[in-house]
């Protein structure tokens, strides 16, 4: 989980950095500049998640091996790491068309598509482990099925646009300049977004160390805080788009504004999701997981690290 994450986080971070590019532009009314970073955008999604397929699949098993996880629990999660990054094109594809989407202001029909995909994976997790026995590996099919199904829903979004971020195959190529440009924003974000997770790799070997218990309570404690924090990254991206666009038109002060309009948002939200969190830490953890230490574990992991 510590290392998806990782690169959840870091491939949000790229996307992040298309979206300030192409709000900008957008903003400006260069439709051209914006043609330009939104096919750069998407070849550069799949070059990257190309390379982070291969990298993935060859180095799943030594970084596991690193972080000594119970041996019973070893193979099967070598099998679902290496099928997962054999889903890594779709995935960043996806996040980097949501990314464009968004930052033209339609941040509905990414949340549709993602939607879509994650009732289509409880659905195919259903059928492919309960029914059909599959397994771990039944896990992994149902998680690149569905990130296939929610990258191919935004592509046709992009195919069928009548906007200036409409996708065309034939000016699909890397521009130098605005490659550059979206580096320059994505890779800092890309990396702020990946550093928390990478140090969870690490506290993930010690987790590991306590046993099988630990490492449930972990599990449920890290799916809990990520779910709590999404309104606060949502805020984050809608921030992100509107200050984009009032910069692409110099609007300094309404940007002002509007990010610390975002900001006192997100710390009442936190606020508020944080006191029940704290309440009802048990309940939470056994909707994953009833069993009593891994509630245990679950629970105080959650009072002492999710404020």
């Amino acid at each position: 989980l510590a290392i998806i994450n990782l690169v959840v986080g870091f491939f949000v971070g790229l996307a992040s950095g298309a979206c300030v590019v192409v709000s900008q532009h957008y903003g400006a009314g260069e439709d051209g500049a914006v043609r330009r970073a939104v096919h750069t955008a998407i070849l550069f999604s799949v070059v990257i998640g190309a390379v982070m397929t291969a990298l993935g699949i060859g180095l799943a098993r030594p970084i596991l091996v690193l972080l000594d996880p119970p041996a019973d629990t070893l193979e099967d999660s070598i099998v679902y790491l290496q099928w997962y990054f054999a889903g890594m094109i779709p995935s960043m594809v996806y996040n980097m068309g949501a990314g464009i989407l968004r930052a033209v202001g339609d941040s509905k029909r990414p949340f549709y598509f993602l939607v879509v995909s994650a009732v289509l994976n409880i659905i195919l997790d259903l059928v492919f482990v309960l029914s059909l026995g599959m397994g771990v590996e039944g896990v992994a099919y149902a998680t690149i099925i569905s990130q296939g199904v929610s990258a191919m829903l935004t592509m046709i979004t992009l195919f069928r646009t009548d906007s200036c971020i409409k996708v065309e195959l034939k000016y699909l190529k890397l521009d130098k300049e605005m490659l550059a440009k979206i580096v320059r924003v994505g890779i800092p974000a890309a990396i702020q977004m990946a550093i928390t997770a990478f140090s969870n790799v690490f506290v993930q070997s010690y987790v590991n160390y306590f046993g099988a218990d630990c490492m449930s309570g972990w599990t449920a404690y890290s799916k809990i805080d990520q779910l709590l924090f999404l309104p606060m990254q949502s805020l984050a991206l809608a921030s992100t788009t509107f200050v984009g666009q009032n910069l692409g038109i110099d609007q300094v002060g309404r940007a002002k504004k509007g990010a610390r309009t975002a900001f006192i948002m997100s710390v009442v939200a936190t606020v508020i999701l944080t006191i029940p969190l704290l309440i009802f830490a048990p309940q939470l953890v056994s909707f994953f997981n009833g069993k009593a230490e891994v509630v245990a574990y679950g629970s105080m992991l959650l009072r002492y690290c999710s404020p």
